[in-house]
């Protein structure tokens, strides 16, 4: 068990995928020579070369369709989008192309694809650099959603995403590359669709993903001060969806939070919360609530894009209206 970074771990995934299948490539917007944006693909196009870490131009309609037709033709490509704002400018390609091709092929054809991109806000990178997209992705059959919190959930969902025969959307929060965390040693594969109980509790369940899994444990750590014993559920991921995990746990603590950074308007909170509503109507002792950003651009100022990002006391603030 090593205590490496979630940048650390990504990478380690790459390197270890791209060794061990030729048929894996990386491409992407300065993912070669200059090694990543972030620096996640350090060391690969050293170790791999020019025809399997390929630098593309800035277009991301391109490199969408480039490594949907490579993974139509029998490789196993990992696109990266520099961030995943940028991913809408590649909207046609990835739902009606590497969405629907299995589909509408009946069968016949796979796309074996990942696209990993950054998002999320907090770094004062502007209203077209900074947000989190992965509700909006998940209204989209067809394509897994995937959003890691731990460095150990973060290698071993990526190498389950690059061994699927799914197209598998990897989004990796800006702010959690330089987490650290324990990571197995050897192999390390992690189902995608399966949440994850990062605190138990038996109060309230707090449900999120990504960089809110470290603010609902903070919640959870200022709750428990007060007597509210709150359950962390790290869903990991929102297609495959695990609401039975979700429905569980609510069962056992009979309320429930959502808590997201995406928008609050249309967010996936809505869609879970009312999942809850349908299934675990009879055993709830409150109303299901939400947390999540406010329904604006992301400000630029620091101090005003702070408040439009959900933080600890928003959600303590949330789960006392509970009780």
């Amino acid at each position: 068990m090593a205590e490496i970074t979630t940048r650390e771990a990504i990478n380690q995934a790459l390197h270890e995928e791209l060794e061990r299948d030729e048929k894996i490539i990386l491409l992407g917007e300065d993912v070669g020579l200059y090694e990543g944006s972030f620096k996640v693909s350090k060391g690969l196009y050293a170790a791999f070369g020019e025809q399997r870490v390929i630098d593309t131009p800035i277009a991301e309609a391109g490199i969408i369709g480039m490594a949907c037709g490579a993974a139509m033709g029998g490789l196993r490509p990992i696109a990266e989008i520099m961030t995943v704002n940028f991913a809408i400018v590649a909207m046609d390609q990835i739902v009606n192309h590497v969405a629907k091709i299995h589909y509408m092929f009946g069968g016949q054809l796979q796309v074996p694809l990942v696209i990993r991109a950054p998002g999320g806000g907090g770094n004062q990178l502007g209203a077209q650099h900074s947000h989190s997209l992965e509700g909006l992705f998940m209204h989209f059959p067809g394509i897994r959603v995937v959003c890691p919190s731990f460095p150990a959930d973060a290698k071993g969902l990526l190498k389950t995403a690059i061994r699927s025969a799914d197209p598998v959307l990897f989004l990796e929060h800006e702010e959690l590359y330089g987490v650290k965390g324990d990571v197995p040693d050897g192999e390390l594969l992690i189902p995608l669709g399966v949440a994850d109980i990062k605190r138990a509790g038996r109060d309230v369940t707090l449900i999120a993903l990504s960089k809110m899994v470290y603010t609902c444990l903070e919640a959870a750590e200022q709750l428990a001060a007060e007597g509210i014993d709150a359950e962390v559920l790290d869903l990991r991921g929102l297609n495959p969806l695990d609401m039975a995990a979700v429905i569980e746990s609510v069962g056992r603590t009979r309320r429930a939070i959502t808590v997201e950074e995406s928008w609050l308007t249309g967010g996936w909170g809505g869609e879970i919360a009312a999942r809850i509503m349908e299934t675990c109507f009879d055993v709830l002792d409150a109303p299901v609530l939400r947390v999540a950003a406010a329904d604006v651009s992301a400000p630029y100022n620091k101090q005003l894009e702070q408040l439009a990002i959900p933080h600890a006391e928003d959600v303590v603030t949330r789960v006392k209206e509970l009780f």
